[in-house]
């Protein structure tokens, strides 16, 4: 797949709302290992404080690991009019 879209953005079109939920998990990845590698880093410079981190970084990659399994089992993507030339 190209690293650009081709096509006219339409919400409507299955496989550019594929594209956009992955991209969309990607971002979600991304500010998730940013943030708890910051949290965990102060964590450890300053033992004692930030007590409340496991159960954060718990929670959140919970809720990382139910969007990827939406994103890569579950959610379908009917074609519509607009997949057909």
């Amino acid at each position: 797949m190209s690293s650009q879209w081709l096509r006219q953005s339409n919400r409507a079109d299955s496989p550019y709302r594929k594209l956009e939920d992955r991209i969309n998990f990607a971002v979600h990845v991304g500010a998730f290992t940013a943030f708890n590698s910051g949290l965990w880093f102060f964590h450890e410079l300053m033992p004692g404080t930030l007590l409340w981190l496991p159960k954060l970084t718990f929670l959140w990659l919970s809720l990382l690991i139910v969007h990827g399994v939406w994103i890569f089992a579950i959610a379908s993507y009917p074609s519509s009019e607009v997949d057909k030339p």
